[in-house]
């Protein structure tokens, strides 16, 4: 057989690495981020059985991205070096312990500390699958391949908060709390989820059974070309010059901005919803999951159309408007017009998210790809580390669980100003390519 015959169309073939990779990327996604963000479940739960404040909580919450982005560059760099499939499969395992011991704290030191621990065994879960997509995906459909698997996020929060509201109901079951049931029933499953990984999960193209020789190499030699002729645009080709491309900094700028919303939310959300009125953790939980539908379908419609340079600034502006305007609604409204500011915030978290990490994929090559997608989402999550403290801070200096929202929004106004400065390392190319499919 010909190699011409063993080669299927591009678009087939990105149908067929999309369904063969993302539903366990997603899934894998969809258990880190229920066991990083189910303590906002717990937090009334903890204050009242362990005295920890709502200030405690938010350091809590936010150490988590402390230890996680420090740990993120070295991690990412190992898994450029020893593969994706055995490097997912050990932050999957360590994760999932770590979040079920989570079951045996006592006080604010001990929160504090299992936080801290969660973020080292998770990091570089995020930016490694970043940069594990740059392999399979060429530079039209990458936006929306990252936003498919950041769908994990808005469907951990759909499917856990009721969840989480359920399991605490369990308190006093075998002789524990409500909150203690929820950490280990929900951090086991990552633990067998990452067996699936390592059997399943290819390093490359190349190991790919799902594929012909002919159209692992017709994928890496075409992603190659792509990720050589941004960096020769961009003029990088080694690691100081990501610390050195001002486009660079731009999108960390923005994505810190992004951190700060989406985890203010995703960490207090359980709480505002709780101070609208009398309500049990089973109607918190249903009501928190409603802003991440939104946020699930957004994921699903917006990025896939960032196929062009253009296309993407004016999809990332539109969004980080769209976060701004609904915190505001989220922070003057009531019980009614409050959630619907959130859900449309929440529509626009990940239509910008996937985007952002498009523009290092195409100003970046090898190593220095792998560390600057590292580096992108390590000085970003410093704003996960902040919003849940400042969400924390501002409710205890004033008893208003939405007073945090004003600073992130503040933050955010800036973020969507360096928006229009945004540039990629070869949008004439790109153009080229979209033009003559």
């Amino acid at each position: 057989m010909s190699e011409s015959a063993t080669l299927r169309s591009p678009s087939v073939l990105n149908r067929v690495i999309f369904t063969r990779l993302m539903p366990l990327l997603i899934a894998a996604y969809i258990l880190a981020f229920l066991d990083r963000s189910n303590i906002g479940m717990a937090k009334d739960r903890l204050e009242i059985d362990l005295g920890i404040s709502a200030t405690a909580y938010g350091v809590g919450a936010g150490l988590f991205f402390l230890t996680y982005a420090l740990c993120e560059i070295p991690s990412n760099m190992i898994m450029h070096k020893v593969g994706a499939r055995w490097w997912i499969m050990r932050i999957m395992i360590t994760w999932g312990l770590i979040s079920a011991a989570m079951m045996f704290v006592q006080g604010e030191w001990s929160f504090y500390a299992l936080r801290m621990l969660l973020g080292v065994a998770e990091a570089g879960l995020f930016p490694g699958v970043m940069y594990y997509l740059t392999k399979w995906f060429t530079v039209e459909h990458r936006a929306k391949a990252n936003g498919f698997f950041l769908l994990g996020v808005s469907i951990a929060n759909i499917v856990g908060a009721p969840i989480g509201g359920l399991l605490l109901t369990m308190d006093g079951t075998g002789g524990l709390h409500g909150w203690q049931w929820m950490f280990l029933i929900e951090g086991i499953p990552a633990c067998f989820l990452a067996l699936l990984v390592w059997k399943f999960l290819p390093n490359g193209p190349r190991d790919a059974s799902f594929l012909s020789a002919a159209e692992a190499e017709w994928l890496e030699k075409t992603i190659a070309e792509e990720e050589e002729s941004g960096a020769e645009n961009a003029s990088n080709s080694r690691l100081i010059d990501i610390i050195k491309d001002p486009q660079i900094l731009l999108v960390v700028g923005v994505y810190f901005g992004h951190q700060l919303a989406v985890y203010a939310l995703n960490f207090f959300l359980p709480s505002i919803i709780g101070s609208w009125g009398e309500l049990s953790s089973v109607e918190i939980g249903l009501l928190t999951a409603i802003p991440w539908v939104f946020s699930a379908i957004g994921a699903l419609i917006l990025p896939r159309y960032a196929k062009t340079a253009s296309a993407s600034k004016k999809i990332a502006m539109a969004a980080m408007i769209g976060i701004i305007v609904g915190y505001i609604v989220g922070a003057l409204g009531g019980p009614v017009v409050g959630l619907i500011g959130f859900c449309l915030a929440a529509f626009n978290f990940f239509a910008l998210q996937p985007i952002l990490f498009t523009y290092p994929a195409t100003r970046l090559t090898g190593v220095s790809l792998a560390a600057g997608l590292a580096f992108v989402n390590t000085i970003g999550l410093f704003g996960g580390f902040l919003g849940p403290y400042i969400m924390g801070f501002m409710e205890d200096l004033t008893g208003s669980a939405v007073s945090g929202l004003w600073l992130i929004v503040g933050i955010c106004v800036i973020g969507a100003a360096l928006i229009p400065f945004l540039k990629q390392g070869q949008e004439s190319s790109a153009k080229a390519r979209t033009g003559a499919a």
